[in-house]
């Protein structure tokens, strides 16, 4: 996704002392905090006092955006943390929402014309005249998930939002699926969680060394990551046809 208008601009260099910021790969979020304004549109999507909204570098589904917290104060916290504080809950719902809307128009521009649902709101955008009122077709805000890694990989506290499909080249092992297909992606609205909540102990708990299952129709593919990869490609023509 590309923030609008999306005319591309020339990236500007990271200052020496940005560059700080790298000393760590899992410091690496740092840099668009810092220096949003030194990426190009399709890099960091948009940017505010509060928040800086970027395209993951490594994306786990065909559309999958980071919301980077701002405040100095949240961005170095565990997230179970940092949503102890109702305001910056509050704020970070809010944002989340508006990200959503934006995966969601940009599902609609990729498959809107492959969708069974979005067919009549194809053929109005189409008619000449158009109608005053465009069918409401897909709610593809439906297809789009949100949350937070029990155990993040970065240091920078970072809200993942990103449609349900799971298909990408960086989705590459069961690691990487069951981060976002089991409770180890910990919806924002569940935040903060309760002290006994399970979640809080995401190695005990054994999430991402579950079977693999089909996160659209439940199929159980214990072990068997390329397999289960097979499949996904198949289910996303399905649900991209929907």
């Amino acid at each position: 996704m590309s923030r609008s208008p999306a005319e591309p601009t020339k990236a500007k260099a990271p200052s020496t002392g940005a560059l700080r910021w790298l000393s760590d790969r899992r410091d690496g979020l740092g840099l668009y905090i810092a220096e949003p304004d030194s990426y190009s549109p399709s890099t960091v999507i948009y940017h505010t006092p509060k928040f800086v909204v970027i395209n993951d570098r490594y994306p786990k589904s065909s559309v999958h955006i980071l919301i980077l917290p701002r405040d100095p104060t949240k961005s170095l916290l565990h997230p179970y943390d940092a949503f102890e504080d109702p305001v910056f809950r509050a704020d970070v719902l809010s944002e989340v929402t508006k990200v959503k809307t934006l995966v969601a128009k940009e599902l609609r521009r990729l498959y809107g014309r492959e969708s069974a649902l979005d067919e009549t709101r194809e053929e109005a955008m189409e008619a000449d005249p158009p109608p005053d009122e465009l069918p409401r077709g897909r709610d593809w805000e439906k297809d789009v998930m949100s949350g937070v890694h029990a155990s993040p990989s970065m240091n920078h506290l970072h809200i993942h939002v990103l449609s349900v499909d799971r298909v990408s080249p960086y989705l590459k092992d069961r690691k990487h699926y069951n981060s976002f297909s089991t409770p180890f992606l910990v919806p924002v609205e569940d935040l903060p969680l309760e002290k006994g909540d399970p979640r809080r102990h995401p190695g005990g708990e054994g999430y991402l060394g579950r079977n693999l299952k089909c996160w659209r129709c439940g199929r159980d593919f214990g072990n068997r990551f390329q397999k289960l990869k097979e499949h996904l490609d198949e289910e996303f023509k399905e649900w991209k046809s929907e």
